[in-house]
């Protein structure tokens, strides 16, 4: 409404304060999701990215980082949606980074034009990883068998309930090279020449975000507000977008729409999500 009323003024009494809308991705990326499984993907963000691309008069869109990881599809997927959106509406895209910009994260990040960090930000982990667990000899402990029936010699590789096997192990380390060689091209598309010529850039490492600077990971040191203002003016509004509400009030939200169906079944099947996520974070001391 502010945005209409101030079109309809003349040029001399509109307000001169640039806006600048904020969108905050944070959580662990992916698919699905809900009000016991939070997370990112693009399903959860297109709307969100949508509105904030959508601001005739802004010259720019502020992303807040703070993942871990996930997906590598999602996270390419979202990468891609914002490259989209800044080509199709001209606008310039500021990456602020806050805790953690990793794997999936940082891949999400490299979509700014411009990467900002803090000094103690975790960045980087342009690696895959894939974990599972082995249950053969609690299997046989308590007197378990199991039976599996495939169409297909190839349908139950990697089954944790069953001894590991080298030729199991070699295919999916080959789909991870694959999945490694897509995220270092694509960094490498965007960062360019920014980036050091370290040889453990593409290992996984990770590093603060004072030496990601060092290594072209990112562009500089600080935080949004102050960024923004200097680049804007001391003028410069910050607006952040959320998520629309639904017709009673509730906020459909990043992580689904909150109410209070399925809320068993929900908690169930959100257990192994949250071990997951909880592991995501930990990776990095947080």
């Amino acid at each position: 409404m502010r945005r209409l009323l101030n079109r309809l003024l003349p040029k001399s009494m509109r307000s001169k304060a640039v806006v600048i809308p904020v969108v905050r991705l944070h959580g662990t990326i992916m698919s699905g999701g809900g009000q016991f499984r939070p997370s990112l993907s693009l399903a959860s963000t297109a709307g969100v990215l949508e509105k904030a691309f959508s601001f005739a008069d802004a010259p720019a869109v502020a992303i807040s980082i703070n993942s871990p990881g996930g997906s590598p599809v999602q996270s390419r997927l979202i990468y891609k949606r914002i490259r989209d959106l800044a080509s199709e509406k001209n606008k310039t895209v500021f990456v602020f980074i806050e805790d953690v910009a990793a794997s999936g994260g940082y891949m999400i990040a490299v979509a700014g034009d411009e990467i900002i960090a803090d000094p103690s930000s975790i960045v980087g982990s342009i690696g895959v990883v894939s974990a599972s667990f082995g249950f053969t000899d609690l299997m046989k402990k308590i007197g378990v068998e199991r039976r599996v029936y495939t169409a297909g010699k190839n349908k139950a590789v990697l089954d944790p309930f069953k001894p590991e096997k080298k030729e199991d192990v070699d295919r999916l380390k080959a789909l991870q090279l694959e999945v490694h060689d897509t995220f270092i091209d694509l960094v490498k598309e965007r960062r360019g020449k920014r980036l050091a010529d370290n040889p453990d850039l593409f290992t996984g490492l990770f590093w603060t975000g004072k030496r990601a600077v060092e290594l072209g990971l990112v562009d500089g040191l600080g935080d949004m507000r102050e960024v923004l203002k200097s680049r804007f003016g001391a003028k410069a509004q910050l607006k952040l977008i959320t998520p629309p509400r639904g017709l009673f009030g509730r906020r459909l939200g990043l992580f689904g729409i909150r109410d209070g169906s399925g809320i068993a079944e929900a908690a169930a099947e959100g257990l192994m999500d949250a071990a997951e996520r909880r592991a995501l974070w930990a990776r990095f001391g947080l």
